[in-house]
Order: structure tokens, then C-alpha cells, then sequence
């Protein structure tokens, strides 16, 4: 296992002290300016302070943005995508370190940690092949010796919004996209994951200056509301991506509307798995494990609700309080740890005042609920027979706590699924076809994601990634998202002798 010093020497960060004591990053030119910490949730010591964006560097790094935008959309798009083979190239070669620097700085176990890389890594390729398929369409025309068709053209500079959770792997969705687009991207990242923010950076820096580029790729390290309100309302940002909570997501969404910009959300998940009389439990209970503590329930695909046929219950229960007993919580760099901390106190503080919730409505805790006398921000995963219509049920609890319910008939099941306000991932256990097809068809899940015989988490990135309702309707990753960061052009060209209008109009002689 390597030591935080080796991991940020690694990635270009010797900059920083850590180990012992803590240092400044000074990844801009202002002295003046805050200084925010980046805080290991195992231990909660301070891994680093970093030196944040003042005002003028908004200024600068936007304007920059914009300027490399009006020169990156002229350049051929496959030659974008040699860029980010370049770019997926650096991040094979620093996979380790950078996965170990996001277990460090926000408590994904290092398989995790790893994962979310190599997430950007396929992402990479993926943009690549796409760079040689931005394909419009050719359409006949009503008149005679006109062609119709359109074709996809560049948007401008994107502002990118990415949550802790992944810290990384978001980021990538959409800048290697919006990039192969002919976009310039602008990131601001959460503030509780800058140094995974400013060590991949570090890597685009690098590969854009190898190949005479700059302003490509941009950061903004802030935890000022002002200046994230400043990136929302810019009008030289034409799109903005967020991803982040409900409530947040809603004034960007109303903010960027105002000014007749787009954006493109993923917020909220209230993901639940049904398991019917047929399911294939060997692969459930590992599906729904994985799916309730992977990241320790900070994963907006996180499974929160688990609903199994009556003639099932007890035997998936029982199952699930077996493996549970078997999750080793600790250190998430340590090998063999299946569960690590939550990212801050603020995150325990939720996790403890839900489980108190959930007794004061009547329900009970199966097992867990505790929160570990430790340092660091460490939980014990909860098992808790709930009901779906409680309103702790029906909002998106940060935690790991998986609530369990039954149901007797297949609609029944959908049926509570679906009633929660969010729509993002879906999941069904079934040994009969006919239920699989009920459960993605037009009468089933009505979330974004509709899985059978696999979990609600870890979706791949060759299909596009998101979610209905208050999710937010936004895609990203694979599939055609690639048409969010373009402006659509209709094109009719005449190439006859005779001007005929549309419609059969007769204007004139």
C-alpha cells in the first residue's frame, strides 16, 4: 500500500505535504485567496490545504476557456479524439495512483477507487470511437432539386459540476464527450474532493501542452457559493452539467433556464430492487450487498429499497444479515475491506438521525445502525423493515441503509417501486420471462435504468446514464449523449434553377 505522500508524488502533487504535517497547494497564481482542506474520511486528518479560486481567477480561466473554444471547434474531430487517447493513455499509466488518491480522499475502498479510473479510461475510449461517428442525417425534400440534412456543430465552453462521490469518473463522462464535440470544458468539483480534482488536472495539463493545446480542459477549486453561482449564471457557458441533490439541482436548473441556457442533471436516486418468488438468490444477495454498501450507500445508484415476494422474505433476510456479518469496515486502502467510511461528520450526522427516524415511525432495525467509536466517519450498515410510504423512505438517505418490504403480486412491487419522487436505477430478480419483460416494458419500472438479474449499481458506460422524475431527465456517457454537448443545424440546399417555396406557396409571379 502506498503512502499519501507517494500516492500524490505519483500523480504531480509534491507540492503537497502530507504524512505528518499539512501544506498548501498552490495549483494558481492568487496568494490571497482562501484556503480549503481536503480531509482523509478514514481518519479525518487533514491530507492537505489547497489554495482556492479567487474571483479574477474565475475571470480568467472562463475567458481562457472561451478563447481555445473558437480555435479547438475548427480542429477535425478525430484529431479531438487523439487527444483524449492521449489523455486515456496518461490515466492507464497512473491508474494505481490516481484509484488510490480517491480512496484516500473520499473513502472508496481501493477496488472502488481503481474502478472509478478505469471508468474514465473506457470513457476515453469510448470518445475516441466517437469522434469518427457525430453523424446527422439526410432528409428528402418536398421540392424538387433541394437536398435536406443536418449536422451537429460545437456548443462553446460547458461548465461541469461533479459531486464527491465520484470524484473522477463523472467528470470524464462528460468532459471526453464534450471535448470529441469540439467543446472546451470548465470544471468545478466538489469541495470535498479537490486533490482528485486537481491531480487529473495535473495529467490534462500535461497531455495538452505535449500536443500544443491549452484551455481545453479547465478547473475551478472553490467552496464559495458565489463563485458556483457565478459558473451557473455565466452566459459564455451555454451548458451546464450538474450533478448533486434535488434541491441544488432545481435553482440550476431555474438559474441557467433564465437565461435560455441548457443543462444537463443527474440528481437524486431512490433505487430499488424487487426479488419474486423465481429469483436466482446466489446472484441477488450478492447484487444487492454490493449494491447497498458499495461506496458506503453514497452512490446515487446505491440500492435503498429492497422489496421480495412474502414466500421469499424471511429466507432473503436472514441471507442478507449473514453477509452482512461478513463486511470487514475499515481503512478502505486496506486490502480485504468491503466497507469504508462516509465522506464527513455531517454525512454520520444524517446516517444516525435517520435510523432514529425509521424507530420513531415503527420500523426496525434488522441489523446495524450504529455509529462506530472510531476515528474517522465509520457506520455500520443497516438492514431495516420499513414501509414505502414513510417520508424517510421516500427521500434519498446518503448512508448505507437498505429498507426491506414484501409484496405478494409482481405489480404490486412495480408499483411501490415507482411511487417515490426519483426515477434513476431499477432492478428485478426473476427466473421468468414473463416478469423480466413486464418489468422493462412501457407498464414496468418507470426509472432510467431497468436491470434484470443484475443490480442497481455499476452501470457500463456504453449506455446512457441517467434518470426520470426528480433525477432530473439528463443522460450521460454512451448511447447518442454525445448529441447534449452539440447544437443540432438543419441544412437545405438548392442546387437548381428555380426557387419553389415550401408548402406549395405561390409568392408573386
Amino acid at each position: 500500500m502506498m503512502s499519501t505522500q507517494e500516492i500524490l508524488k505519483r500523480l504531480g502533487l509534491s507540492a503537497v505535504n502530507a504524512g505528518g504535517s499539512t501544506g498548501t497547494h498552490w495549483w494558481n497564481s492568487g496568494e490571497n485567496t482562501s484556503l480549503l482542506e481536503s480531509v482523509n474520511p478514514a481518519t479525518g486528518e487533514t491530507i492537505a490545504h489547497i489554495r482556492t479560486c479567487s474571483t479574477d481567477d474565475y475571470e480568467h480561466i472562463v475567458r481562457e476557456s472561451a478563447v481555445a473554444f473558437q480555435q479547438w471547434r475548427l480542429v477535425p474531430a478525430p484529431k479531438r479524439g487523439e487527444l483524449i487517447r492521449l489523455l486515456g493513455a496518461s490515466l492507464r499509466e497512473h491508474k494505481d495512483a490516481l484509484g488510490s488518491l480517491v480512496s484516500l480522499e473520499v473513502g472508496k475502498i481501493k477496488a472502488e477507487g481503481d474502478g472509478e479510473v478505469q471508468e474514465m479510461i473506457d470513457m476515453a475510449d469510448f470518445a475516441v470511437g466517437q469522434s469518427r461517428m457525430l453523424y446527422g442525417s439526410t432528409m428528402h425534400s418536398e421540392r424538387a432539386q433541394h437536398r435536406m440534412a443536418e449536422q451537429w456543430h460545437p456548443l462553446g465552453p460547458v461548465g461541469v459540476i461533479t459531486a464527491f462521490n465520484f470524484p473522477v469518473a463523472v467528470w470524464a463522462w462528460n468532459a471526453f464527450l464534450a471535448a470529441i464535440a469540439g467543446d472546451t470544458v470548465v470544471w468545478k468539483p466538489s469541495p470535498k474532493a479537490p486533490l482528485c480534482a486537481i491531480a487529473v488536472q495535473h495529467l490534462c495539463n500535461r497531455v495538452m501542452e505535449q500536443q500544443g493545446y491549452r484551455g481545453i480542459f479547465s478547473l475551478i477549486v472553490t467552496a464559495e457559493k458565489t463563485l458556483a453561482e457565478t459558473l451557473v449564471q455565466d452566459g459564455r457557458l451555454p451548458l451546464i452539467s450538474f450533478t448533486g441533490s434535488v434541491p441544488v439541482g432545481r435553482a440550476v436548473a431555474a438559474t441557467v433556464a433564465q437565461r435560455l441556457g441548457r443543462t444537463l442533471l443527474e440528481l437524486s436516486g431512490n433505487n430499488a430492487i424487487i426479488v419474486d418468488q423465481t429469483a436466482d438468490l446466489s446472484l441477488a444477495i450478492r447484487a444487492i450487498v454490493f449494491g447497498a454498501i458499495g461506496t458506503a450507500g453514497q452512490r446515487c445508484t446505491t440500492t435503498r429499497r429492497l422489496f421480495v415476494h412474502e414466500s421469499r422474505y424471511d429466507e432473503v433476510v436472514e441471507k442478507l444479515i449473514s453477509a452482512y456479518r461478513q463486511i470487514r469496515i475499515g481503512d478502505p486502502l486496506e486490502p480485504g475491506v468491503l466497507l469504508g467510511p462516509l465522506i464527513d461528520r455531517a454525512a454520520v450526522e444524517a446516517y444516525r438521525k435517520a435510523i432514529e427516524e425509521v424507530k420513531q415511525a415503527g420500523g426496525t432495525v434488522l441489523y446495524g445502525g450504529q455509529v462506530l467509536d472510531r476515528p474517522g466517519y465509520f457506520v455500520k450498515p443497516a438492514i431495516v423493515k420499513a414501509e414505502n410510504h414513510w417520508p424517510l423512505v421516500q427521500r434519498e438517505t446518503f448512508a448505507p441503509i437498505l429498507y426491506v418490504m414484501r409484496f405478494e403480486a409482481l405489480d404490486d412491487g412495480i408499483a411501490l417501486q415507482n411511487a417515490v419522487p426519483q426515477g434513476l436505477s431499477s432492478a428485478i430478480f426473476t427466473s421468468d420471462v414473463r416478469n423480466s419483460e413486464r418489468f422493462t416494458s412501457t407498464a414496468g419500472s418507470d426509472c432510467g435504468i431497468a436491470n434484470v438479474n443484475i443490480g442497481t449499481s455499476g452501470a457500463e458506460i456504453g449506455g446512457a446514464f441517467g434518470g426520470e422524475k426528480e433525477t432530473g431527465g439528463g443522460r450521460e456517457a454512451g448511447s447518442d449523449a454525445w448529441k447534449a454537448y452539440m447544437r443540432r443545424q438543419t441544412n437545405t440546399i438548392n442546387w437548381g434553377h428555380d426557387l419553389p417555396l415550401a408548402q406549395g406557396i405561390q409568392f408573386g409571379s
